[in-house]
């Protein structure tokens, strides 16, 4: 389960379009490594960003799918709003929550869920094709079914870059986090993207499909089968997303 997928539209909270996505990932990480091959290997993904005058709307949700049926789900909401008339600055408020099985274990549980608030720094090139945003964080865990609640803290990074007159797109975001039962205190995860844009080649107009992969770049997230979360791990996607 992923627990953040493709925030690149925070990053373009200047931007004066909605834009949602529909997004299809086939996961590697149960052929790769055997202690993951309970790991669910097909994710889908919507996306929705909505600017307005005030600052900016961001969702996404996951479901992960087993051959049976699907596996879990996951989904996060945050809403920006401007603290300057550029849109640079905003103040950001967030909630993380969902509920995850691993396949062929007794292992399943909902994720503690959480909420954000702190500040973030966005900037966007002229023409839009180049994005980052960075987000500094404090988060607060609701008891969950195995741990107290606790106070933490996260420091996020988002990037967007299309290229080649549009034809391909480099997005992703890093997430740091505090933890208190993980190796070190802290959570690492990022997934960069690269997506080739179809309806940037010739007579493609209007198919808004893009073809590509995803890396999951983690440290202290992914649970093995056993309900450890304790590696590093960097599990690739093959991957489709529909543009509305």
């Amino acid at each position: 389960m992923k627990k953040k997928l493709l925030a690149t539209a925070m990053a373009v909270c200047c931007l004066t379009v909605a834009a949602q996505n529909v997004q299809l990932h086939y996961d590697l990480g149960h052929t790769i490594y055997g202690e993951l091959d309970g790991r669910p290997n097909v994710t889908t993904t919507f996306e929705m960003f909505k600017p307005d005058k005030w600052g900016s709307t961001f969702m996404f949700t996951d479901i992960d799918y087993h051959q049976d049926g699907a596996a879990g789900v996951y989904w996060e909401i945050s809403r920006e709003m401007n603290l300057t008339k550029n849109h640079q600055w905003a103040a950001h408020l967030e909630y993380n929550g969902g509920a995850t099985s691993i396949e062929h274990t007794a292992i399943a549980s909902r994720f503690q869920h959480a909420v954000l608030a702190g500040g973030a720094w966005n900037w966007a090139s002229k023409d839009f094709s180049k994005t980052f945003s960075l987000q500094l964080m404090y988060k607060y865990y609701f008891k969950g079914m195995s741990r107290g609640a606790f106070n933490s803290f996260q420091a996020t990074a988002v990037w967007g870059n299309t290229f080649a007159h549009g034809l391909c797109t480099f997005s992703g975001y890093l997430d740091v986090w505090y933890d208190k039962d993980v190796s070190g205190k802290l959570i690492t995860m990022s997934e960069p993207q690269f997506w080739f844009n179809l309806n940037k080649l010739r007579k493609m107009d209007g198919v808004n499909l893009s073809l590509g992969t995803e890396l999951e770049i983690s440290n202290n997230f992914v649970f093995d089968n056993k309900g450890n979360n304790h590696k590093f791990y960097v599990i690739p996607t093959l991957a489709a997303k529909w543009t509305f």
